[in-house]
């Protein structure tokens, strides 16, 4: 495990300020259960302050811990050595990240057994996240079993795209009885980012039109309209969209007919290839971007094949996404690559002058760890760099309705 903040204020641990129903208590935990991990931080939510942060990693691995219930005490007795165990009485309640809310969920929500038994259903849509998350909320539940436990949902803030969007071309009794249609992810750190670049341009979210690039090593795209999503690049499952550092994104579904036909492989090793061999990783042997980068530099001409078929990607959707909202305000690039990949930024929206777009070249190569704006003086769409906050997300909505 390993610790990154600790900014503990112990000037009112017991939480004395007026907190409706959390008794005062203004601490929340925000636990993100994924596949082999388990991230949290902890936040104090009268002044939206990290007290700490920290990761489980390996689980289930040789050298890590067992499960992901074992991952949870061991985080829960990290915090208590620092004096921050989740027996103190200024914690409020624990928000969990949660991947696939299906149709079923699309706000934030007060986990109760009938809840998780729902969220148990949605495992089919989410084998790899899912169980996880499900595990974080019963173990949590388990160590402090009065406090408020809520479940935020990556896909909830993608729930309002129209069903024009969300449906897929194929019979409609098949969709529906599989739950096959778009559901998008993310949502959470969309839904942070064009808030905060509406914030940034200094106007209201319901009159701003936002395209976010959420580009990490997953990577999705959004349109926003006046605050509300209309359209997203994932779909059924984060496999969907934009080239990521090992999915594939759109491909000709057929590919999948022809490699079980012609190639003799089976679906899992299919699955296998397109989720974790293909992206970045399948065309060049690499998966992160500071390496294709610098393999760029030494003339690498896999690595740049990579670079661009990144990009084209990335403009096709910023292309699809202005006919979608007809009329673009901002367009905000986020996560580990948007933030910190200059060369990703001006190449996606290079050719893009006719659609208003300009980015700023000197404003672009500037680093900086805060939203920023690096689209040229007058540029009809502002470009903006937002750094993403999904555990800050988590934890508003968390403490929104442990206060309710």
């Amino acid at each position: 495990m390993t610790d990154a903040t600790d900014t503990t204020d112990t000037t009112d641990a017991s939480g004395t300020g007026g907190a409706g129903g959390t008794g005062g208590a203004t601490w929340v935990l925000v636990l993100n259960s994924g596949s082999s991990s388990v991230k949290y931080q902890l936040l104090d939510m009268a002044g939206e302050r990290r007290l700490a942060s920290g990761v489980v990693e390996r689980i289930g691995e040789e050298g890590g811990v067992a499960d992901h219930a074992e991952a949870l005490r061991q985080a829960s007795a990290e915090l208590k050595e620092r004096g921050l165990g989740l027996d103190s009485p200024a914690l409020a309640a624990v928000g969990h990240r949660v991947v696939h809310g299906g149709t079923r969920f699309t706000e934030p929500t007060v986990v109760t057994d009938e809840v998780l038994a729902e969220i148990e259903k949605l495992v089919p849509l989410a084998p790899l996240h899912n169980p996880a998350n499900i595990t974080g909320i019963k173990v949590a539940r388990e160590l402090r079993p009065d406090l408020t436990q809520v479940a935020v949902f990556d896909t909830a803030f993608h729930s309002t795209i129209p069903e024009a969007a969300a449906r897929y071309a194929i019979d409609t009794s098949v969709a529906d009885r599989f739950g096959i249609r778009r559901y998008g992810f993310h949502g959470t750190s969309h839904a942070y980012v064009s808030a905060a670049t509406a914030a940034l341009l200094g106007r209201d979210p319901a009159q701003v039109n936002v395209i976010v690039l959420h580009l990490g090593n997953g990577a999705s795209a959004s349109a926003v309209r006046g605050g509300v999503c209309v359209d997203t690049s994932m779909g059924l499952t984060p496999l969907e969209g934009l080239v990521m550092g090992t999915r594939s994104g759109d491909i000709d579904p057929a590919v999948v007919f022809h490699l079980e036909r012609v190639g003799g492989m089976s679906t899992d090793e299919i699955d296998t290839l397109l989720n974790k061999r293909s992206g970045l990783l399948g065309l060049c042997g690499a998966n992160d971007m500071r390496e294709i980068g610098r393999r760029m530099g030494e003339g690498d001409e896999a690595a740049r094949l990579a670079f661009d078929v990144y990009v084209h990607r990335l403009r096709r959707y910023v292309g699809a996404f202005t006919a979608v909202l007809g009329r673009v305000d901002a367009i905000a690039f986020t996560a580990g690559v948007g933030e910190n990949s200059a060369a990703v930024r001006v190449a996606a929206l290079d050719g893009l002058e006719a659609l208003g777009i300009h980015v700023d070249p000197v404003r672009n190569a500037v680093r900086g760890s805060g939203p920023r704006l690096i689209s040229a003086d007058g540029s009809p769409v502002a470009v903006a760099v937002v750094p993403t906050d999904e555990e800050l997300a988590i934890a508003r909505d968390t403490y929104a309705l442990a206060r309710a």
